[in-house]
């Protein structure tokens, strides 16, 4: 609760995943929007590896779909 401003705002439902079951999948679709998501793809398409980023691991995934609007996508 301590990110949202009044309990009304806190969801009352969320999925979440591990990265370990998450590099399990078949096939990962990760979609952004926003310009604020700009250093974040580009640095998860031609960054390093890293924890700091952990959408980064995607790179060493065989079957990743990127959807971005233009704002997301503005820095690849």
């Amino acid at each position: 609760m301590r990110f949202f401003n009044n309990i009304d705002e806190v969801p009352k439902y969320a999925i979440t995943m591990g990265i370990k079951n998450i590099m399990r999948s078949k096939q990962i679709i990760l979609m952004a929007s926003g310009k604020e998501k700009a250093n974040a793809i580009y640095k998860m398409v031609h960054g390093e590896v890293t924890e700091e980023l952990p959408a980064s691991i995607l790179q060493l995934h065989p079957n990743v779909i990127v959807i971005v609007d233009q704002q997301a996508g503005s820095k690849i």
